[in-house]
């Protein structure tokens, strides 16, 4: 394992490298992990290095410090005005938001205390959310009077509907962990404290098949629902590329020889 620590100003992002895993853990302890314009400028920049990296094939967000994420660091508010507020959200929006829903590599989340507001909005984000069984999630927006941001807007009614979206965005009320679950918020509940091993766990698993075909999978559901002749499409399209890929040959004769295939991501 790797670790590379980022500068402190506003909270941190550190990372840490796991073979084909990257982690990128918020650190910003005082606030819950907050999202200070910093650590957003961070994370954006933790998220652009593992996307790049050749060796990594998953990516593993986890809050440091006992919680996810508290939401959108309130103090960082003062003199927001419309425009240089606008100008704020195009650039968290670019360097965060996008790179999660349309980067090729699955992103999952480990959810340890309190996803709130932005925090629930950047797990919703997340291909996979793995969550404590004492995890705590809300959306909390309209206590300071603002709206959901970050992509929850998208993300959100995605995974748990328009009603159920609905409910949790105009009360800010609070669910645990496995009413999450039930509504489709969370995939996988473990013990208290062990998010981020059960994350890892799922991480390297899925690290172990073939990356461009997860990769397709995840363009396909970033563009959101579509009609039955657009996915058909889609397959038809795709899975003539991935015909004439190494990954495949190699899936085939593995599966022929009985084997395990070692994919190489070309």
């Amino acid at each position: 394992m790797q670790t590379q620590p980022q500068a402190n100003a506003g909270g941190t992002v550190d990372v840490e490298k796991h073979g084909a895993v990257t982690v990128l853990k918020l650190n910003y302890p005082q606030r819950r992990n907050a999202l200070s314009l910093p650590l957003r400028e961070k994370l954006g920049e933790g998220l652009r290095q593992a996307i790049a990296d050749p060796d990594c094939r998953v990516i593993v967000l986890f809050g440091d410090g006992g919680h996810f994420c508290s939401g959108g660091d309130i103090t960082s508010f003062e003199g927001v005005t419309p425009i240089n507020g606008r100008v704020r959200m195009r650039k968290v929006h670019d360097e965060v938001v996008r790179l999660m829903v349309s980067c090729e590599k699955p992103i999952i989340a480990a959810v340890e205390g309190h996803a709130a507001g932005a925090g629930m909005c950047i797990a919703a984000n997340c291909d996979i959310v793995v969550a404590s069984s004492e995890a705590k999630f809300t959306c909390s927006f309209n206590k300071i009077g603002l709206l959901p941001d970050l992509g929850g807007l998208w993300s959100i009614p995605q995974r748990i509907g328009m009603g159920r979206a609905k409910l949790l965005m105009m009360t800010g009320r609070m669910i645990d962990a496995a009413t999450a679950q039930s509504y489709g918020l969370v995939e996988e509940i473990c013990s208290p404290g062990q998010a981020l091993q059960s994350a890892l766990a799922l991480a390297q698993e899925i690290s172990q098949v073939a990356p461009l075909t997860n990769g397709l999978v995840k363009a396909v559901f970033a563009r959101g629902p579509l009609s039955f002749d657009q996915v058909l499409s889609m397959e038809t399209d795709m899975q003539g590329l991935l015909y004439s890929t190494e990954d495949f040959q190699e899936g085939r004769k593995a599966f022929l020889e009985k084997r395990k295939p070692s994919f190489r991501g070309r």
